[in-house]
């Protein structure tokens, strides 16, 4: 099979925060990607304001460097796909894996391989792609690197791997400081070690010489003056700019003939006209309006449709819907139904993971996805785009096998210090966890690996954060569908729930915060059902926290005491959707994000209560 030497196509995989991004922006820096007057930012790849301000990748996302061989050869052009390190954007990472031909895997020398690295080391080796392990952070006091290359040939044989895929090359970095070495106990100059060992081992593009012009469209994006680009890497022959071409839908089978309006490739960071582009490249397309992720762009005379991504099913669910509040309309500028349907829509064509289901109420929708992090990372996108939205609790998504309910499982691994050992077993036995694998390094901290109940990790970040005082670590990723495991009592708190309408006051906060954890400050909107504090005990509490101090021409000594509150809590989004049972609600807003009852009133909630306890 004929080859292009002159390109190669790499993905980098690896866990969140193992430093993906950081190698990246090592790898554009010494290649001459940035001019010497140009400003550097860290983090480069990732440019989306909630990826800068979550600190994780969320969209995949491609740049490409020119590297001179040391044999003298002509430059090589990598192009290096940088994908999402969080299991709630797999779908990322499978999109982007059909795009290369190899991958480096890198693994942080402290921490080894931790879930996330599990998930996307078997997606590559389904794909019989080959693995360059890149050992990261070799600087870090607490690195443990013959142990941890233990640990990866380990997870390589637990995931069945071909002899011929154990047999990896491996590469010591510090991406911070932009050096690589092969030998462990040598420090490198530069990352020339690294683009070395990536030209030796990752296979140039092969194509089939006679073949006609076959593209998969894997990813789409969206330019100001020429409307959706649709990214796809060129598997055959030649597209040419201005051309036609064959569009082959894979949802119905359609082919069409459409002009190839544009076309780019990428160079650095940047996307550049180019005039055609061969095999092997990873180019944009413009010019198809409705072009979709599996779409083949091929030859209009011989139209040969490749087979379209295939990503794994949502595990969550949770609906979206307009506000309903009594304070809908204040701050945002989409209120309707129809701009929420169309908002959601929008999302499905560049996002295939998510699902998007119609429910009994006309203006409510369930969203399904891979996680809690990724609905939450939309709902807030949508937040910031101006709409306000009512969304529900997480709830998984189960099966039917065999007659029998099924739920998804995940994996989960958590760092903790010794002390808290106890605190960590017993918060996760509540949540029907099952303890697979303990390590103690020696160092004070431990490793749990536990498999667990999808629905058990809503809302357990936080009390796990708590009972570590903020010093334990946990990651979690999909292992598969078991049989229901029963029934599982997430909080053992209830709510504090407004009675009345009005403005909150000094005066009915400082005796409200006796109850619990407040949620509102003084001189905040409320109204009937929203929920504005935490109860210390396990039942709801229908309080009164507009309630004034009366006035009176009598003083009395000590009456006038200053009122001193325990500042509230002001909830993020992501806590929120922690936080709520299945009879609350999140009321999103550009200015506020606010709990709720799902019923407002409190008679009626009582009636349901009394229904629910009946049925019972």
């Amino acid at each position: 099979m004929p080859r292009r030497v002159d390109i190669r196509n790499v993905a980098i995989i690896a866990h969140v925060d193992h430093g993906k991004t950081t190698l990246v922006d090592a790898m554009l820096r010494q290649s001459g990607v940035f001019s010497a007057h140009e400003a550097i930012v860290d983090q480069v790849m990732d440019s989306m304001d909630q990826e800068r301000e979550r600190g994780i990748t969320i969209l995949a996302k491609n740049a490409a460097v020119s590297y001179p061989p040391a044999d003298g050869s002509g430059p090589v052009k990598i192009n290096i796909v940088d994908t999402p390190g969080h299991a709630d954007f797999g779908g990322e990472v499978e999109r982007g894996l059909t795009m290369v031909d190899g991958v480096l895997l890198l693994v942080d020398a402290s921490e080894g391989p931790l879930p996330q690295t599990r998930f996307v080391l078997r997606k590559a080796l389904e794909r019989r792609l080959p693995v360059i392990l890149v050992v990261n952070k070799v600087d870090r006091p607490d690195a443990r690197i013959a142990e941890m290359v233990d640990e990866v040939y380990e997870l390589f044989l637990d995931l069945d791997a071909a002899d011929e895929q154990i047999d990896f090359p491996i590469v010591y970095t510090n991406a911070k400081a932009g050096r690589a070495s092969t030998e462990p106990e040598v420090e490198g100059a530069d990352l020339r070690p690294l683009f070395e060992l990536l030209l030796e081992r990752i296979p140039a593009p092969g194509f089939d010489d006679g073949a006609t012009l076959q593209a998969l469209v894997t990813n789409l994006d969206a330019d100001p003056y020429v409307g959706r680009l649709a990214l796809c890497r060129v598997h055959n022959g030649t597209v040419r700019r201005g051309a036609d071409v064959a569009w082959c839908r894979h949802e119905s089978g359609e082919v069409r003939t459409v002009k190839a309006a544009e076309l780019y490739v990428t160079d650095g960071l940047a996307r550049v006209a180019a005039a055609e582009a061969g095999p092997g490249e990873i180019i944009a397309i413009a010019g198809i309006p409705d072009i979709t992720i599996g779409d083949t762009i091929a030859d209009p005379t011989d139209p040969r449709p490749l087979r379209p991504v295939s990503v794994e099913e949502p595990a969550l669910a949770m609906t979206i819907g307009i506000n309903t509040s009594p304070l809908a309309g204040r701050s945002g500028s989409r209120l309707t139904a129809r701009q929420v349907f169309d908002r959601l829509q929008a999302e499905l064509v560049g996002n295939v993971a998510l699902r998007v289901e119609d429910t009994e109420r006309p203006d409510t929708w369930e969203v399904q996805g891979r996680g809690e992090l990724q609905l939450a990372v939309l709902v807030e996108a949508m937040r910031r785009e101006g709409f306000e939205l009512t969304v529900g609790k997480p709830q998984v998504v189960t099966r039917d096998v065999d007659g029998a309910v099924h739920e998804p499982m995940d994996r989960l691994a958590i760092d903790v210090p010794e002390d808290f050992l106890g605190a960590t077993t017993q918060l996760l036995a509540l949540r029907k966890g099952r303890l697979e694998d303990m390590v103690n390094h020696g160092n004070g901290w431990a490793r749990l690996e536990y498999v667990i109940p999808a629905r058990g990790l809503i809302g357990f970040r936080t009390e796990f954060l708590t009972e570590t005082r903020g010093s334990g670590i946990l990651h979690s990723v999909f292992e598969g569908y078991e049989p229901w495991q029963g029934e599982i009592k997430t909080r053992p708190t209830g709510s504090l729930v407004a009675d009345r309408s009005g403005q909150t006051g000094h005066f009915a906060l400082m005796k409200l915060q006796e109850r619990g954890q407040l949620f509102v400050g003084p001189g905040e909107e409320v109204y009937e059902g929203m929920v504005v504090g935490e109860n210390a005990r396990a039942q709801d509490l229908d309080v009164n926290a507009v309630r004034e101090k009366k006035q009176t021409n009598v003083r009395a000594a000590g009456s006038d005491d200053t009122v001193r509150l325990v500042p509230h809590q002001q909830l993020s989004l992501d806590r929120a959707l922690e936080f709520i049972r299945t009879d609350e609600c999140v009321e999103v807003t550009p200015d506020a994000v606010r709990l709720r009852k799902l019923e407002l009133g409190g008679t009626a909630r009582q009636k349901l209560a009394r229904a629910g306890k009946r049925e019972a």
